[in-house]
């Protein structure tokens, strides 16, 4: 590899590359330093940002780097912990746009593009009994490029399953834009014998070295061993001893090389058996020392143990928080420590014939509760939840300042015992509480420290121990890096790893493919033996709700505005790098300038755009919900004349809403004069203009509902629910273009009629609401919480219990958090609040008689439902309802219209819905009948409506029309 001495040319790669990708390069320092963050401790902010959707535009960008003499980077899904996916010059994010999966000869093998989650690899191959080998932790976020440039193993596949040995095919474009592809499909067309035409000093070099490897009487050994356990250190050099034919060694080079060698934009995994049975136990030790010994037990039946997963105390005290878990975690003393040991097999039989293998071989070895393994589904996921959880849960604990440093060792399964005393050993020798955890049936250990970087002491410890820890595991014969990748962390300590010989074959690698240094330099190879101790994140203390992150980036993939603007990672991050500017005793001109940036941009990025619908919090470990971001700082840019108005909307809410229904009603005749696409065409320029509501063209129609009495069923039946019918819905009607223009009520009122139950709807009803239409405003919000929660209180009286439905999920979650906060201030009980699915599921269905249609339907389930724990009734009810299909798209998990943000912000609707919207475009060309679709929540349904070529309503209008009295 050459030194590459010539000076980039940001400015003509930026022009250029303008040209091509348009509002796809960010250069602004906002969007750079914020996609530049990744799940490691390096803080690189990108001199450009570019966003690339195919194969063509990476092959731009190589002949851009060549030309301007600019370094690319590429990133997928940024959860890799060693550095490896930084820049500090052009980073290349690919991800949303590279998710194709197809399963390959009845599941044998499976293609996946680059930015293809593993774990939705995995959901497509459930069906067949399969799944890739690659198992990391991060599975649910981590996408395939990123899990097969680093080798990644994880809990179950050790080294027997990982990609170097489950890796059928690879799609690679190299430095000069060639796109190399070892697959049978393209070797149809001959690609490898133009590989060998086009590159034919590349694959002579490589042969060479495969040689030079052969003649050499050490070389083979070291090779050989070292692979033996888990490594990630350096390349994937024993290609070369493995494969003596180029296609094999092509196939096979790439692995763990960490987008240093080229693009990887698509794999093919061979699938591996994903066992119908499982069996977990979560087995206790008095201290490291003895789940050392149980550890080697389990190695020697390592044919029947599919994983033994060691969490050390600090491990098990950092998940005491976490709801539903198993009670001795809470009793847990000082120095104890659990394995978590998996046991699958195709049959119920020879299951069980594992687990008395296991349970009798683990006597020598007896642990503090016995060895319980248990089949139960929700017991096993809350323990693999607190396993995955691990890296995040236990920086939780860092202190004030500190930093994460999370490290990733494999030793020997005989030398697993030392090693871990050792590592214990120079955490006291240099003054770090550490934290240990791992894969324990592979050697595989990963630890934790949280140094105080901005003290110059303890920064010169951890550069120290740095130093020592490498000795300590070398001395053992371990690998240094185990599966989290070489990145910046380890690429010092390469050549004092494998020695000078192998180390000059690592650098003839990436020579080979990399001549100038152009492909994410600095990583694996690097000639700065201080590049892991530079550009460490600064940790700065920003609101305690989201003080803990770690940047991990669990959260990310469920965020709506995350192809728009911010994820609630990078929320996090900018919040925290303004807060370290404030903070700052002296600033430099450049550092003003960037403090004023990040505020002044953070307004619409990491606020405006926020759909505030608390996904995130599902996924994190740590159930950091970083809406309150959004809910704490809006109400500070708020003038004092828009709270004035808020309150006054909020005291006179009946005449607010008659408003809000000639405005409405405007609309309507409008669209009706002009056509609904003109005027929402015209909408979207004033909208830019004037800063005027966006009208989507399939708008609601005014309710002109008049009557909502205090009960208006008149049947004789002792059956009653107070219908708590929302301000929204008190507004809208179905559009024009709705098969069923009813309003809502009066579909609820048909149900119940023909169920038996009496409707009892809230005295002065016009004039409440639940609170979250007023968010912004938290006064005003909770002045309107407050006056329902008394109505409602009143309308129990004396009574034990009453229920009330709410017919807007949304409302129905909020409804339900207000009562029982208010209820536990009160210490009192007997309101229960039910979403209107769940209680059309749990009490009215079986009060009907229904005849199913024949017809296939959409479906959606409104964030709400998923965090309230009811979106299973949307199903029971559809099933109920029809013998088609109903068809789902899984991964949108909020469809970002978020009340109002679907009308001042309707880019936020379109980015979030961009996904749902191309499939049910691809499943209506499948299926012509395909209509119509159901949902919960009026206001989704607009943006739902707006995106999709299907008439959305509330799954109600469906129950109605198939259901008569029994």
């Amino acid at each position: 590899m050459q030194s590459n001495t010539l000076t980039p040319d940001f400015t003509g790669f930026i022009t250029e590359a303008q040209s091509h990708f348009k509002h796809r390069i960010y250069t602004d320092y906002l969007r750079r330093f914020a996609y530049g963050t990744d799940a490691s401790c390096y803080r690189y902010v990108p001199r450009v940002i570019v966003w690339a959707f195919d194969e063509s535009e990476i092959v731009k960008l190589f002949a851009l780097s060549r030309k301007y003499n600019t370094p690319l980077t590429f990133r997928a899904a940024g959860t890799s912990l060693s550095g490896q996916a930084c820049s500090d010059s052009v980073l290349v994010l690919a991800n949303a746009r590279w998710q194709n999966i197809s399963i390959q000869d009845n599941a044998s093998s499976i293609v996946c593009d680059c930015g293809v989650i593993g774990s939705e690899a995995n959901e497509a191959l459930k069906p067949f009994g399969k799944k890739i080998g690659p198992d990391p932790a991060t599975i649910n976020n981590a996408m395939i490029g990123g899990i097969f440039s680093n080798n990644s193993s994880g809990m179950c596949c050790g080294v027997k399953q990982n990609s170097y040995n489950t890796i059928k095919s690879v799609r690679v474009i190299l430095h000069d834009g060639f796109v190399l592809d070892t697959s049978a499909r393209a070797n149809e067309n001959e690609n490898i014998q133009s590989f060998l035409t086009h590159h034919k000093d590349k694959a002579s070099a490589l042969l060479a070295l495969r040689d030079e490897i052969l003649k050499s009487d050490e070389l083979p050994k070291l090779i050989r061993r070292k692979f033996a356990i888990k490594n990630t250190t350096g390349y994937s050099i024993n290609t070369l001893l493995d494969f003596s034919d180029i296609k094999d060694i092509l196939n096979h080079i790439f692995i763990g090389a960490e987008g240093t060698l080229g693009f990887v934009s698509q794999v093919e995994y061979e699938c591996v058996d994903d066992y119908t049975f499982k069996a977990c136990a979560l087995l206790f030790y008095e201290n490291l020392k003895l789940a050392a010994k149980a550890v080697r037990i389990l190695a020697e039946n390592e044919d029947i143990v599919s994983a033994a997963e060691l969490m050390d105390y600090a491990c098990l005290k950092s998940a005491q928080h976490l709801g539903d878990i198993d009670k001795r975690i809470l009793n847990v003393k000082q120095g104890q420590c659990a394995l978590l040991v998996q046991l699958e097999d195709s049959t119920l039989k020879d299951l069980e014939s594992k687990i008395n293998t296991i349970s009798q071989a683990l006597k020598v070895a007896p642990s503090l509760f016995g060895e319980n393994f248990s089949t139960d589904e929700k017991q096993m996921a809350s323990w693999w939840k607190i396993r995955k959880g691990l890296l995040p849960l236990s920086a939780s604990l860092r202190p004030s300042g500190s930093i994460v440093i999370t490290e990733d060792i494999c030793f020997e399964i005989e030398s697993f015992a030392q090693g871990i005393e050792e590592i214990t050993r120079l955490f006291a020798e240099f003054n770090f509480e550490g934290i240990i955890f791992g894969h324990a049936l592979s050697g595989n250990v990963h630890f934790i420290i949280t140094p105080n970087l901005n003290d110059k002491d303890e920064s010169a410890r951890f550069g120290a121990f740095m130093e020592a820890m490498v000795d300590s595991v070398l001395s053992l014969g371990g690998s240094t890096k185990a599966e989290h990748g070489t990145g910046r962390m380890i690429a010092p300590f390469v050549e004092r790893e494998w020695g000078k010989s192998a180390y000059a074959i690592n650098q003839k690698i990436k020579s080979i493919f990399d001549p100038h240094n152009l492909i994410n330099p600095d990583v694996i190879i690097t000639n700065d033996a201080r590049i892991h101790l530079k550009n460490l994140k600064h940790s700065s203390e920003v609101e305690d709700f989201i003080n803990q992150c770690m940047e991990c980036g669990f959260c990310e993939k469920v965020c709506p505005s995350k192809e728009l603007t911010f994820t609630p990672r990078q929320r996090i991050a900018v919040r925290k790098e303004i807060k370290r500017l404030e903070n700052l005793q002296s600033k430099s001109l450049e550092e003003e300038k960037w403090l004023k940036e990040l505020k002044e941009g953070y307004v619409y990025f990491g606020i405006d755009t926020c759909a505030i619908c608390s996904m995130c919090a599902t996924l994190c470990p740590l159930e950091i919900d970083s809406a309150k971001i959004a809910l704490t700082l809006k109400p500070t840019l708020t003038s004092n004349i828009a709270q004035f108005i808020a309150s006054n909307l909020g005291k006179h809410f009946g005449s607010t809403l008659a408003l809000a229904k000639g405005g409405l009603k405007f609309v309507n005749m409008s669209s009706h004069f002009f056509g609904a696409n003109t005027i929402s065409k015209w909408s979207k320029t004033t909208k830019n203009l004037l800063r005027t509501p966006y009208i989507p063209t399939s708008m609601p129609r005014a309710n002109e509902k008049v009557y909502f009495g205090d009960s208006i069923s008149k049947i004789e039946s002792d059956k009653k629910v107070i219908y708590f019918s929302t301000c929204i819905n008190r507004v809208l009607a179905p559009s024009i273009k709705a098969l069923d223009k009813r309003p809502l009520q009066e579909v609820f009122e048909s149900l119940c009629k023909k169920a038996g139950i009496n409707i009892i709807y809230p005295h002065n009803i016009t004039n409440l609401c639940c609170g979250k239409a007023f968010k912004d405003y938290p006064k005003t919000s909770e002045q309107k919480a407050q006056e329902l929660y008394e109505a409602l209180k009143t309308m129990k009286g004396s009574e034990e219990t009453i229920d009330i439905v709410c017919d807007h999920s949304a409302c129905s979650y909020e409804l339900i958090q207000t009562i029982k906060h208010k209820q536990d201030l009160q210490n009192i009980s007997g309101i229960k609040v039910f979403d209107m699915p769940e209680y059309i599921a749990k009490v009215v269905l079986e009060r009907l008689r229904i005849t199913p249609l024949n017809e296939d339907i959409a479906l959606y389930a409104m964030c709400a439902t998923k965090k309230g724990g009811w979106d299973n009734t949307l199903d029971i009810i559809a099933k109920a309802c029809t013998n088609g299909n109903i068809i789902k798209h899984t991964k949108t998990q909020c469809c970002g219209f978020a009340g109002n943000k679907g009308f001042i912000c309707p880019e936020l609707n379109e980015s979030a819905l961009r996904e749902l919207s191309e499939f049910y475009v691809q499943k209506k060309q499948v299926d012509k009948h395909l209509r119509r679709g159901f949902a919960s929540s009026s206001t989704c349904e607009i943006g739902l409506n707006d995106k999709t070529n299907i008439i959305w309503q509330n799954l109600l209008y469906l129950v109605d029309e198939v259901s008569e009295s029994l």
